[in-house]
Parts: structure tokens; C-alpha cells; sequence
């Protein structure tokens, strides 16, 4: 059982890891001679997109030095994005450590990249966050399949999903 809502926090963090390692390998499964399809261009675009956010809010935080030059970066290969995806899991999971449930309601004010400045608590950044991957995994996921690899599966219940024996099967 979780002992704080920053636990919580933590824990989808390290489903969301594992999900970003499946999108990886399912990038990788797209055969060498597709890399130059738009579809697996933009797969490997989204899922650098999703290393941007979550590099520009550790920048707001004040927690890196490291602003993104590129907030829908283009042109780059599988290598330099896995360097980019172990980096920023790094980063984050370092940050994480330090969280606590009063810092998840601290009010954060900070510049968006349309040039409004806004407030959100820190637990509503990390909601966006988690939901921002979601949806763009989801887009990966078409677009590997549409090069001909094969899609990772990263819902959340398969994560968490655990076997019962001996159990009778129920729809």
C-alpha cells in the first residue's frame, strides 16, 4: 500500500519508465529500411517530444540548467533518442525522490512558451505530465505499426496487472 500521494507519484513514474523502454524497443522493431518513412519519423519526433516536456518543466522547476532548443524535435536517430530517454529518466527520477505531498501542492507560477504566465500546482503539472505521455505513446504506437513495426503495449493495467490462481475466468 502507497504512504503518501508523492508515492503515488513515484510508482506511476516507474510504469511510465517501463512504458517509454516498450516504446523504445517498439521503435526498434521497425525495419531499417522504414526509417525513412514519415510515419517512423514522426514516431521517433512525439516520442522526442515527450523527452522536451518533460525536460522544460524541470527547467521551470529550476531542478536542470538544460532548456530544450526544440519542443517538437525532428531529424533525430533511435541512438541519440534512447541517450535522450535514459537522461531524462535520470533526472526525473532524482527529482522525484526529493517530492513530498507538500510540494505537490505548492502553487508554481512559470512563463508558458505561448508567453502567458500561469499557476498550477505541482501535482497538476505531474497529472499533465503522465496524461501528455499517455496520449502521445498512444500516436507512437499507430505510427510504429504504420512502418511496419510492432506496437508496445503500455497501458497501465497491464503494468499493474497481477495473475490469480486457480481463479475461474470472468468477463
Amino acid at each position: 500500500m502507497l504512504q503518501s500521494f508523492a508515492d503515488r507519484y513515484r510508482r506511476w513514474f516507474e510504469y511510465e519508465k517501463d512504458a517509454h523502454i516498450k516504446v523504445l524497443t517498439s521503435l526498434a522493431s521497425v525495419p531499417k529500411t522504414n526509417h525513412s518513412l514519415p510515419a517512423f519519423q514522426k514516431a521517433v519526433s512525439l516520442m522526442a517530444h515527450i523527452v522536451a516536456a518533460r525536460q522544460m518543466w524541470l527547467f521551470r522547476f529550476g531542478v536542470s540548467q538544460k532548456k530544450p532548443t526544440e519542443f517538437f524535435p525532428t531529424g533525430l536517430g533511435l541512438k541519440e533518442l534512447i541517450g535522450q530517454v535514459e537522461e531524462i529518466h535520470v533526472a526525473w527520477s532524482a527529482y522525484l525522490e526529493r517530492l513530498d505531498d507538500s510540494e505537490l501542492s505548492r502553487a508554481f507560477e512559470y512563463q508558458s512558451l505561448d508567453s502567458g504566465r500561469f499557476r498550477n500546482t505541482i501535482e497538476d503539472i505531474l497529472a499533465q505530465l503522465f496524461g501528455h505521455s499517455w496520449y502521445h505513446r498512444g500516436q507512437i504506437a499507430t505510427l510504429v505499426r504504420a512502418a511496419g513495426g510492432d506496437p508496445a503495449v503500455t497501458d497501465f493495467i497491464f503494468w499493474t496487472r497481477e495473475p490469480v490462481s486457480g481463479a475461474e475466468s470472468k468477463v
